[in-house]
């Protein structure tokens, strides 16, 4: 996991850079910093596990859907993730299949740290820099 928190960018919200050999590794590790941000991700136990399938025309829409997927999931299910095996193609469009596993919320196992409420355009850039992908991502929390 290449990231690092950019605590200077926003006050109300968590602000992370991600950096991948390629688009499933940036795509796992900005995941991951996603619930690293609300949960102390060892904490939770890939008990159940379910598939997750996305289309984009680019691969910053695709990550923006791929994050915004995920904090809904966490919302409407009362889940947290902790391990993300993620898979990126381009044909017509980027597609994404991604397995994802983790367990109900629970306040007494898991540290919880900040609630996300969803994946922000400010400041947002995805850009591929030599042979590495890149992300700057920010939460509102």
């Amino acid at each position: 996991m290449a990231f690092r928190y950019l605590e200077d960018v926003a006050t109300a919200d968590a602000a992370f850079e991600v950096e991948g050999r390629n688009l499933e590794e940036l795509y796992r590790d900005a995941a991951i910093d996603t619930f690293q941000v609300m949960v102390d991700t060892k904490t939770v136990e890939p008990a159940a596990t379910r598939e997750i399938e996305l289309k984009n025309e680019s691969v910053e829409g695709l990550l923006f859907d791929w994050l915004s997927e995920l904090v809904y999931l966490k919302d409407a299910e009362a889940v947290l993730f902790s391990r993300f095996e993620v898979t990126v193609r381009k044909n017509e469009a980027y597609e994404l299949r991604a397995r994802v596993s983790g367990e109900n919320i629970n306040q007494e196992k898991h540290m919880l740290r900040s609630d996300v409420k969803a994946v922000t355009y400010h400041l947002y850039e995805v850009k591929k820099t030599g042979k590495a992908w890149t992300a700057r991502v920010v939460l509102d929390i």
